[in-house]
């Protein structure tokens, strides 16, 4: 910025005229009017204020009112996730028990199957070779050795009746 040197005319110019140019821009005004008017503004501007922060408040209160309802939705949806997952949860146990004993009675029936296999072989070899007792005592001792397997599935609620009935006539024909 430079600075000019100013005529002693230009100086009583700009004296005569500030007041003017002030007054025009209504910052010339005397000092009591223009105090009202910074009060006033100052009234108006803490009434809007405060209507701002009643405005806040409310929406404030609205939100918290939402997410209160949004908990309590994700609340009810946890519980039914929980309810679910002990419904899941019974379903495998009750599932794994009827694994097991469709486990049990498919061990059971291997068992049934292999005693009927020895004793359909104990029985073809009386048929072939009626004369031949030995051959019979070595089919039956076999099914001889696995009468205490008989014991332990009585033990566990089978039934064995027909079969001891069927081993005792095996080893009278003998």
């Amino acid at each position: 910025m430079t600075v000019t040197n100013l005529a002693a005319e230009d100086i009583a110019y700009i004296k005569e005229h500030l007041g003017e140019w002030l007054a025009e821009k209504s910052l010339g005004k005397p000092p009591a009017v223009y105090e009202i008017e910074l009060r006033e503004r100052m009234v108006r501007i803490e009434e809007e204020l405060k209507h701002q922060r009643e405005l806040i408040k409310t929406v404030l209160v609205q939100m918290d009112k939402r997410f209160e309802a949004v908990d309590k939705r994700f609340e009810a949806v946890d519980r039914r996730f929980e309810s679910m997952d002990r419904r899941f949860e019974a379903m495998q146990r009750s599932m794994d028990k009827r694994f097991e004993a469709v486990d049990r009675r498919f061990d059971e029936l291997m068992r049934q199957i292999n005693r009927f296999m020895a004793w359909s072989f104990a029985t073809t070899l009386d048929r072939r070779w009626p004369r031949h007792r030995g051959a019979q005592a070595l089919a039956l001792a076999p099914l001889k050795t696995m009468e205490p397997l008989a014991e332990t599935k009585r033990a566990s609620g089978v039934n064995r009746d027909s079969e001891r009935s069927a081993l005792s006539a095996l080893s009278a024909s003998m």
